[in-house]
C-alpha cells in the first residue's frame, strides 16, 4: 500500500525590532545598539536566507510601537522607534541572493501611487524578490499624523459599529492594491525600446492609463516605473476575522492566518476559500500561511523558563494576537505538520528573540523539516513567485 508524500512547506520569518517579545531587546543575543543600523537587518535576512527561507517580512507603523490598540503608551522599557521598511528592504536587498523581502506598507494614509512606485523598485533592486504586506491603521493618533482624515476611535469590545469601521478600512485596502496592481501593469514589458538609431525610447503606445475609479480613490496613471521584474510583486496580508478573510480573498498572493488547531485552520481556509470564489479568483492560486510566535530552545523546560523570564521582565505575560509556541524544533515541526491537515501551505514565523529564536528556525526547525521530506534542500527559484510556484502573470493592458 502506497501513500502520496506530503507536499513540502513553505516558510517566512516575521522581523520585528529585536524580536515579537516586548522585553527581547534585554536578552544578551538581541544586539539592541544595533538595531537602527544596516548591519544588523543585513545580518538576519542573511540568516534567514542561509535556512533557505522563502521570505521575511518587515514590520513598520505610522506610530510608535505601544502595549495598546489604539493609543501610544508611555512605557520607556521597551523598544520604541522603527527605520523605514521598504527602505530597510532596499538596503539589504543586494547583499541578498534568494530570499524575498516583504516590507510592510500601511495603506490608509499613504498614497498608491508612491507604494507601487516603491515596491516596483524593490522588485528591481533585488531582481524580482519584492512583496508587500499591505497593513490598515485604525489609530487615531496615526491619523493625526497627516491631518487629511479623522480614523474614528475603535473601542472595545468590537460591536458592530467598530466591525463596521474595520470593513471600511479593509474595502480601502482593497482598492488600494488594486491601484497599486495596475499601476505594475501600466508598462507593457517591452514599453523600453532604447533605440539609439531612432531615437525612441519608449513605446508611448504600450503605457497606459489606469483609469481607477472607486469609493476611496480616483487614479489615472500610467506609473513612472517600468512594469517590475516578477510582472507583479507578491501581495500579503494579516487577517483575524472576515472582513480580513476578505481582503486577502480578492487582491492576496498570499494570506497569514492565526488558527489555534487544525480544525480552526480547517475553518478558516474554507471561508477565505468561499470568499476567492465570490470574488471571481477561484482558480487563482493563493496561499494561506499560519503564524506563530516561537520559542525555540533544546528542551521544552528551557523554552518555558525563557519565555517565563521575558514575561517577568516585560512586567506581565506576553499575549498577543497569534498563538505562542514554547518547545523544541522537533515539537514545533510536529505542529506544523498538524496545522498544515487543515489545509495551509505554509507559515511565518515571528521570532520572540530575533538573536535567538531566527538561528532555531534556520538551524534546527529547517533540517527537522528537511529529514521529514517538508522544505526545501536548496533554493530552486530565481524569483519570490518562483519560490511560491506562482506564475508570472501576464500583462493586463497588453493585447492577446
Amino acid at each position: 500500500m502506497s501513500s502520496t508524500p506530503a507536499s513540502p512547506l513553505h516558510l517566512a520569518v516575521a522581523l520585528d525590532g529585536t524580536g515579537w517579545h516586548p522585553a527581547s531587546w534585554r536578552e544578551p543575543a538581541a544586539r539592541p545598539r544595533d538595531l537602527f543600523t544596516a548591519g544588523y537587518w543585513a545580518d538576519l535576512v542573511a540568516e534567514a536566507e542561509r535556512g533557505l527561507i522563502d521570505f521575511v517580512t518587515i514590520e513598520d507603523g505610522l506610530g510608535p510601537q505601544s502595549s495598546q490598540v489604539l493609543d501610544p503608551d508611555e512605557r520607556t522599557d521597551q523598544v520604541r522607534g522603527r527605520l523605514d521598511a521598504v527602505l530597510v528592504a532596499s538596503r539589504v536587498a543586494p547583499l541578498t541572493r534568494h530570499i524575498g523581502l516583504v516590507p510592510t506598507v500601511v495603506s490608509t494614509h499613504t498614497e498608491p501611487f508612491h507604494i507601487s512606485k516603491a515596491i516596483a523598485t524593490l522588485d528591481y533592486v533585488s531582481t524580482g524578490r519584492a512583496g508587500l504586506r499591505v497593513q490598515i491603521s485604525a489609530r487615531p493618533d496615526e491619523a493625526a499624523h497627516f491631518g487629511r482624515r479623522t480614523v474614528h476611535r475603535i473601542e472595545p469590545p468590537a460591536g458592530p459599529a467598530a466591525q463596521d469601521a474595520l470593513a471600511e478600512l479593509l474595502d480601502e485596502a482593497a482598492d488600494h492594491v488594486e491601484v497599486v496592481r495596475r499601476l505594475w501593469d501600466s508598462w507593457e514589458d517591452d514599453a523600453e525600446i532604447r533605440d539609439t538609431a531612432t531615437g525612441r525610447f519608449i513605446d508611448r503606445d504600450k503605457l497606459h492609463y489606469i483609469d481607477f475609479e472607486g469609493r476611496h480613490f480616483s487614479v489615472k496613471g500610467p506609473s513612472i516605473t517600468p512594469r517590475p521584474p516578477q510582472g507583479q510583486p507578491l501581495v500579503t496580508a494579516l487577517a483575524h476575522g472576515s472582513a480580513g478573510y476578505r481582503l486577502i480573498a480578492r487582491q492576496a498572493d498570499v494570506g497569514y492566518v492565526t488558527p489555534r488547531d487544525a480544525d480552526q485552520a480547517r475553518a478558516i481556509v474554507a471561508e477565505i476559500r468561499a470568499e476567492q470564489r465570490t470574488a471571481g479568483r477561484a482558480t487563482e492560486p493563493l496561499h494561506l500561511f499560519g503564524d506563530l510566535l516561537v520559542l525555540l530552545d533544546d528542551s521544552g523546560a528551557e523554552a518555558a523558563a525563557r519565555r517565563e523570564r521575558l514575561d517577568a521582565l516585560a512586567g506581565e505575560p506576553y499575549t498577543g494576537d497569534a498563538p505562542v509556541f514554547t518547545g523544541t524544533a522537533s515539537q514545533l515541526a510536529d505542529l506544523l505538520e498538524e496545522l498544515a491537515g487543515g489545509g495551509l501551505t505554509g507559515f511565518r514565523l515571528r521570532p520572540a528573540v530575533a538573536g535567538h529564536d531566527l538561528p532555531r528556525v534556520t538551524r534546527d526547525l529547517v533540517p527537522e523539516l528537511q529529514r521529514r521530506g517538508r522544505f526545501r534542500n536548496a533554493y530552486e527559484a530565481g524569483t519570490l513567485r518562483g519560490l511560491l510556484g506562482l506564475a508570472r502573470p501576464a500583462n493586463r493592458y497588453a493585447a492577446a
